[in-house]
């Protein structure tokens, strides 16, 4: 570049080139000609202007990067403020396993709308089945009624309930006798056709609705409150908050639904058969740890508990006597005995009335 500046230059200075005495016939072609070496000219000369800037950069460039690393203080692991902990807390649920007892309304209308059913019935064709005064035409009778009197027992308001029979004679079931226990329930029907029933039908026992749990209030074991779900809580070495769902800290890199299976495995045991709902929680707790409180050697002002929710299958909790001494299976009502009121108000909207 720049040889061809030079040559340029030595060209340009020439009187007779820089007069064009060569081309005098062609004037505008001489002036074009000179624009284009003065503009060459400049071209070069700012050429050299822009690499001696790029090394003055370059120069400052290098200097700033070999400049010292700033290095910060250390902090001691006790002086760092990490805010709230999180904490994924398991909400363990059994499922009601039998209906519930119907409300007074719902047995009354179920009577009235079986009277109304069995009104616009058709009649059963005794006769064309039954030979008249046969021992098949009383066996079947006596069962009938026997049906009838268990169907309609099973609700309140059988009294005054009469049933017209086929042959014109009535069963009356305000005569019905009913004796039931706190285990066993047994039904008695009396006909005007017959007076005892027949030794090859056999009795059915219903199961009682109350299990040997209920009565002894053994709060451990799952086969109380049939017909609620049950909340497992258990009880931490303390005298404050002691009852509380499973709950455990948050360790990186888990999620909510690793920290609580662990947690739950670490706490009740893995004996039991649980199977978690979904990888979001279902609520959210927060609270505040008491002034000047630490754990880990780290400062934290509160805690931020979410709940899981699961369903147990099978088994039962095993409590290590370490991080748990106690455990209950409660019902949504009686888990406001257990825990504390400021954290049952902030729970009670996502557990279930059932």
């Amino acid at each position: 570049m720049c040889r061809l500046r030079n040559q340029i230059s030595r060209f340009a200075q020439n009187s007779q080139f820089s007069q064009f005495s060569l081309f005098p016939q062609f004037p505008q072609f001489s002036l074009t000609l000179n624009r284009n070496l003065f503009s060459i000219n400049n071209l070069s000369r700012t050429r050299i202007r822009l690499i001696s800037t790029d090394s003055i950069v370059g120069d400052e460039l290098s200097q700033r990067l070999n400049k010292p690393e700033i290095k910060l203080p250390k902090f001691n692991r006790a002086e760092i403020h990490e805010g709230y902990r999180i904490v994924a807390g398991i909400v363990l649920t059994r499922s009601p396993i039998i209906l519930r007892d119907p409300h007074p309304f719902e047995r009354e209308y179920y009577i009235y709308q079986q009277r109304l059913e069995q009104l616009h019935a058709a009649p059963f064709p005794v006769d064309f089945y039954f030979k008249k005064g046969s021992v098949a035409e009383k066996k079947w009778r006596e069962r009938k009624a026997k049906e009838w009197s268990e169907s309609l027992l099973s609700f309140s308001g059988t009294k005054d309930i009469i049933v017209k029979k086929d042959n014109g004679g009535d069963v009356d079931l305000s005569d019905t006798k009913s004796s039931s226990t706190g285990t066993t329930t047994t039904t008695t029907t009396t006909t005007s056709s017959s007076s005892s029933s027949s030794s090859d039908d056999e009795e059915i026992k219903i199961a009682s609705r109350i299990t040997a749990a209920d009565i002894e209030n053994d709060v451990k074991s799952l086969d109380r409150v049939l017909q609620r779900t049950l909340y497992l809580i258990v009880k931490k070495p303390r005298n404050k908050h002691a009852w509380q769902f499973p709950q455990g800290g948050v360790e990186k890199p888990e999620t909510l639904l690793q920290t609580a299976t662990r947690e739950l495995e670490e706490e009740c045991g893995n004996h039991m058969d649980v199977w978690f709902v979904g990888r979001r929680p279902i609520g959210y707790y927060k609270y505040e740890y008491p002034e000047g409180y630490s754990r880990d050697l780290v400062k934290y002002t509160g805690a931020k508990v979410f709940f899981m929710k699961a369903h147990i299958f099978s088994g039962q909790v095993r409590v290590d006597n370490k991080e748990i001494v106690d455990f209950a299976w409660v019902t949504k009502q009686e888990m406001e005995n257990y825990v504390h009121p400021d954290f049952y108000n902030s729970i009670k909207d996502m557990l279930s009335e059932l």
